[in-house]
């Protein structure tokens, strides 16, 4: 089933607060949405949201304003950051494969928290700036945001913004965009 053809999108979203990060808690990812982009056939496939429980810090008002995330949910359906990284070992082969995020905190975040926890990186060194890649793309002298990316290519905007399940999806449409 999988191919060379496969690009990993992935769309992390963390603990924020509106204000300095309280005293003792740090931003943690809580959810990663990711799916697969065949960049043959074009089909975006294996779309999920893997929610998180976040281990040095609670999901604040402000965050799940943003997001949708209580901390109820990720107490209920959510599963640890290495259970999260085997995952995408595992289901995703995520070694294997370029992976893609919109901008370069996803990058930086996923590198932080796997050295923080000692968990092996899950993803391959080869990651693609879909934030960049459109900017140079549509030869824009600003970069713009998902959703400002969304609005310019005329694509609307699928689910819930911030939730990484859908924005996930979304950015995959933009990159699709980027590469035909």
């Amino acid at each position: 089933m999988k191919t060379t053809n496969t690009i990993i999108i992935i769309d992390l979203e963390a603990t924020c607060w509106n204000g300095p990060i309280p005293k003792g808690q740090v931003n943690e990812i809580i959810e990663i949405g990711i799916c697969l982009l065949n960049t043959e056939t074009r089909e975006i496939s294996k779309n999920q949201g893997i929610l998180i429980k976040p281990e040095r810090s609670e999901v604040s008002p402000f965050c799940t304003e943003l997001t949708t995330i209580t901390q109820e949910l990720l107490e209920q359906e959510g599963i640890s950051f290495t259970e999260a990284c085997e995952i995408l070992r595992t289901e995703y082969q995520g070694h294997q494969y370029t992976w893609a995020s919109y901008g370069q905190y996803d990058l930086n975040m996923m590198k932080k928290q796997c050295s923080f926890r000692g968990i092996e990186y899950p993803l391959s060194q080869n990651h693609i700036n879909v934030k960049e890649l459109f900017a140079q793309t549509k030869g824009l002298r600003k970069k713009v945001g998902m959703k400002g990316a969304l609005g310019i290519l005329d694509i609307a905007l699928e689910g819930t913004h911030h939730r990484g399940v859908d924005d996930a999806k979304n950015i995959a449409k933009i990159l699709d965009w980027c590469i035909h």
